[in-house]
């Protein structure tokens, strides 16, 4: 098998993995904690921001989505109360999105969730495949890890 043909192979292999997982994943979390992966993704980000909030720009750029996708994303969570907004008193354009309480706890709770679907997904590799996997996953991304 050619080089090129190795890489495509690869990236059609790493495209269904993730629909696969992704699937799962929403699955699990939509019935213990009625969210889906998306969500969980968004909120886990605020969650572990500074201050638990995160200019809506930022957000976007650490999910990969736009800034709109963002706007869209969050409305649903902001109406059930996980998230709110938050202006920049000196700034008006700014936008800030900040995890509630509520929020967090269901991150939190729902990080259990994610933790059994992804260990019984991956089944038992060792340590070192999991960090080799997860920097060419960094690289694809184009983030540093």
């Amino acid at each position: 098998m050619s080089s090129d043909t190795l890489t495509t192979e690869f990236c059609l292999r790493l495209s269904r993995a993730w629909a696969t997982l992704s699937r799962r994943l929403d699955s699990a979390l939509g019935s213990h904690h009625g969210i889906s992966f998306a969500d969980y993704q968004l909120l886990l980000q605020l969650h572990r921001a500074p201050g638990a909030r995160l200019r809506r720009v930022d957000l976007a750029d650490k999910l990969g989505l736009t800034a709109s996708g963002v706007t869209r994303s969050l409305l649903p969570l902001e109406k059930i109360g996980l998230v709110t907004r938050q202006s920049d008193p000196r700034d008006a354009r700014v936008g800030y999105a900040l995890i509630t309480p509520t929020g967090s706890e269901l991150v939190t709770n729902a990080t259990v969730v994610v933790d059994n679907v992804s260990r019984n997904a991956l089944g038992g590799p060792g340590r070192d495949r999991i960090e080799a996997a997860s920097s060419l996953m960094a690289q694809l991304a184009g983030v540093s890890q």
